[in-house]
């Protein structure tokens, strides 16, 4: 008898969490992330010795990992933008209109305390965390775009959707509730 009243205390303290973490991308596992290593780059003597950085403590080495600048390269981009501070050139007129009634400076740490806050309202149940399950389609369903009803609103005002199918080819049939993905039917 205790030993069931033990183990209803611990499920009931296991469901009062309040952690505000939705996506389970543990899975329990306790083998290393292969992921997370990322290999040096080949040490190579420079052509001219005078262009080495200056050593620091804690400062970047030519042999350093760079994933995001060697993906941009990758995908044809140009790398030494990810260094560039401010607002480009051209997105000038665009930050200018959107900040014509005046802008908030705080609004990302805003933003980021009212998203902690409603991820902790709509955590993880306690079936779901014994189950290890995701619930991150469920606790932003609420804030989800339906896609296919804003499709069906703007057809009959004549605006151009290139981006979506013609009228008539295809109809949604049902919604996969494991990523909320439509599945078409012709």
């Amino acid at each position: 008898m205790r030993a069931i009243a033990l183990m209803m205390t611990m499920l009931g303290l296991a469901a009062c969490s309040t952690d505000p973490h939705l996506m389970n991308i543990s899975s329990g596992r306790s083998s290393p992330d292969e992921f997370a290593i990322l290999p040096t780059k080949p040490l190579t003597m420079p052509t001219d010795l005078s262009a080495l950085p200056a050593p620091t403590p804690g400062g970047a080495n030519s042999t350093d990992p760079t994933p995001q600048a060697d993906a941009v390269a990758a995908l044809g981009g140009n790398p030494g933008q990810l260094a560039a501070q401010g607002v480009g050139a051209a997105d000038g007129a665009l930050i200018s209109y959107a900040s014509r009634l005046g802008r908030d400076a705080g609004i990302r740490q805003v933003t980021a305390e009212e998203d902690v806050a409603w991820r902790s309202r709509h955590s993880r149940r306690l079936l779901e965390v014994l189950a290890r399950t995701n619930v991150y389609y469920r606790a932003y369903e609420p804030m989800t775009l339906d896609s296919w009803a804003e499709l069906e609103r703007w057809r009959p005002t004549g605006v151009l959707l290139p981006s979506a199918p013609p009228a008539g080819v295809a109809k949604v049939e049902a919604v996969r509730p494991a990523d909320n993905a439509p599945v078409l039917r012709d």
